[in-house]
């Protein structure tokens, strides 16, 4: 693609500061995007609308895959100390609840954390790393120049080709920014999607719901509403925070959430009331929770999008800009932080010119396919909870959700399906059909002793955005070798002692992707044969050597 549509307005014109990488949106995904960037030794700009930081909060989860990739760099704390743990969360609403603790991580848990909380946090984490923030700015017109990687390979870091983006300011005059890559993570209504031409197939909206956030409600009246269907759940206690709300803070609040059958096909954009929300409650469970001093009331439905291609040439997406469903679950967020860290290392190590052929393009390979699978299954979750409302549909409706509710006591059923929410079974099927059965994989955090190293487990070798090389069988040449040739991109490490696991049997080597995923492992016993092994999946992964 080497044109792409430019709709700035004709008010004046002045270039702008260029980046390597300009990140449209500061939600969850770009300030996570635009951290990994950093880390990566990228010079990256996150391109804003919105003048202040985004005050309300749509998703109040993070699922344990997100938990690991905050554990990954480091911040997992920060994360815990601000939000709640529970043990388990629910799919489509049924009575038995997955269990994310009987599952293969540390973090065996949904964190209750508001998204403005979330967003506070990842803009400190990019702040700290010197990430670029420009709000109040407006991308109106976007163009990849001709010559621009239309994403069959890397342009070997020549820097042939890029973007120009037309940044509209507070004062109304348009800069002209230029860029090597731009990442669109600015929603489901996504101006870079559109300029860039690429399609956003699925379904509108049929059916929508009501969310309310509330500082006074009767506590005696919520079990009674929960067991008519509503969520009700606490945000951050009174005692966090609460002079300070410019700063996301959520402090006494309420949330509840509803699906008022009288009032679900009204389109999620007609603004709600406070009496509209309080007769849904009526209808729904006979008393209206005593709510009041409603901070936010919105609507949400059920549109369900995908991205053709996560990739147009210089033009990538991400988040709610790749894929847009109905909140069940509370899964938008995750998907969406998740590509953020999928995508980071690999744009660094195409910028810096050292990306093997076709990683990038790996992104769209990797991600779309989960985000397939994130809106198939939340459309099957509305589904259930929509025909549960119909007159016509109630009696099989609820014999179904019955079935499924007892299907979810059997404890591999109730795994698969929690695996699937929590992502924690996303995998990444590696290419050759001979690859080990780690390859792919999320690499777990395995408690282990590293010679040179004070970190007592995998993912404290993680935080500085680096492939790890693990040699389990102590090979003396491997860390020279893997210094001399990757030092910059691989940290390598003898490993003197590891949890024992029934997939780690027999492994010598395990590469690990800068985002947790296993990349290449062996149990190759012959050493030279296994150094060259190595060698090659070093290659593929982390470019050629140094000199190579």
């Amino acid at each position: 693609m080497n044109a792409v549509r430019n709709t700035a307005a004709d008010t004046g014109t002045r270039t702008g500061t260029d980046a390597q990488v300009i990140v449209v949106g500061a939600g969850p995904t770009g300030l996570l995007l635009g951290a990994e960037l950093a880390l990566g030794g990228v010079r990256v700009q996150i391109i804003e609308r919105r003048a202040a930081a985004q005050r309300d909060s749509r998703a109040l989860t993070l699922h344990p895959r997100s938990i690991e990739l905050m554990d990954q760099r480091g911040l997992v704390e920060r994360f815990l100390a601000r939000g709640r743990p529970v043990p388990g969360w629910h799919f489509a609403g049924l009575d038995t609840p997955l269990d994310f603790s009987a599952l293969d991580t540390r973090h065996g848990y949904t964190l209750f954390l508001a998204q403005a909380r979330t967003e506070q946090l990842l803009e400190e984490r990019a702040r700290e790393l010197d990430v670029t923030i420009r709000r109040g700015h407006e991308v109106v017109g976007l163009r990849q120049e001709a010559g621009a990687d239309g994403g069959n390979g890397n342009d070997g870091g020549s820097g042939a080709g890029g973007v120009e983006v037309d940044v509209r300011g507070p004062d109304g005059v348009v800069e002209t920014v230029r860029a090597r890559y731009v990442v669109g993570c600015d929603g489901g209504r996504s101006v870079v999607r559109r300029a860039a031409g690429i399609g956003f197939p699925g379904t509108d909206e049929t059916l929508s719901g009501a969310l309310g956030d509330f500082a006074t409600v009767d506590p005696a009246a919520l079990d009674h509403a929960r067991a008519h269907g509503v969520l009700a759940v606490p945000l951050e206690p009174e005692d966090v925070d609460t002079d300070d709300p410019a700063a996301g803070r959520t402090g006494g609040l309420t949330r509840i959430v509803l699906l008022d059958p009288q009032r679900m096909r009204t389109p999620a954009a007609e603004p709600l009331t406070l009496a509209e929300f309080r007769a849904s409650l009526l209808r729904i469970c006979g008393i209206d929770c005593g709510v009041a001093g409603a901070r936010w009331l919105s609507r949400f439905g059920n549109a369900t999008r995908l991205a053709a291609r996560y990739r147009s040439g210089r033009v990538l997406l991400a988040g709610d800009a790749a894929h847009i469903h109905f909140p069940a679950a509370g899964q938008g967020l995750n998907t969406g932080l998740q590509d953020a860290m999928n995508l980071g290392w690999k744009l660094a190590a195409e910028i810096h010119g050292w990306a093997p052929p076709g990683l990038l393009d790996s992104y769209h390979a990797e991600r779309h396919p989960v985000g397939q699978a994130v809106t198939e299954n939340t459309e099957v979750q509305t589904l259930l909870a929509e025909l549960a409302l119909l007159p016509s549909y109630q009696r099989p409706a609820a014999a179904l959700r019955k079935l499924i509710t007892g299907l979810l006591g059997i404890e591999e059923v109730n795994r698969r399906l929690a695996g699937l929410v929590s992502a924690l079974d996303t995998g990444y099927p590696p290419a050759d059909a001979r690859a080990h059965p780690l390859a792919g994989r999320r690499m777990p955090d395995i408690a282990l002793t590293a010679a040179g190293s004070a970190a007592a487990r995998v993912y404290e070798l993680l935080p500085h955005g680096r492939f790890v090389l693990l040699d389990l069988a102590g090979d003396d040449e491997m860390k020279r070798a893997v210094d001399t040739g990757w030092g910059p991109r691989v940290a390598a490490f003898t490993v003197t002692g590891h949890d024992s696991r029934a997939d780690l049997d027999g492994v010598r080597e395990i590469l690990v992707r800068p985002d947790g995923h296993v990349a290449w492992a062996t149990r190759t016993t012959d050493v030279p044969a296994r150094r060259a092994e190595r060698a090659r999946a070093l290659a593929d992964w982390a470019g050629l050597p140094t000199g190579g």
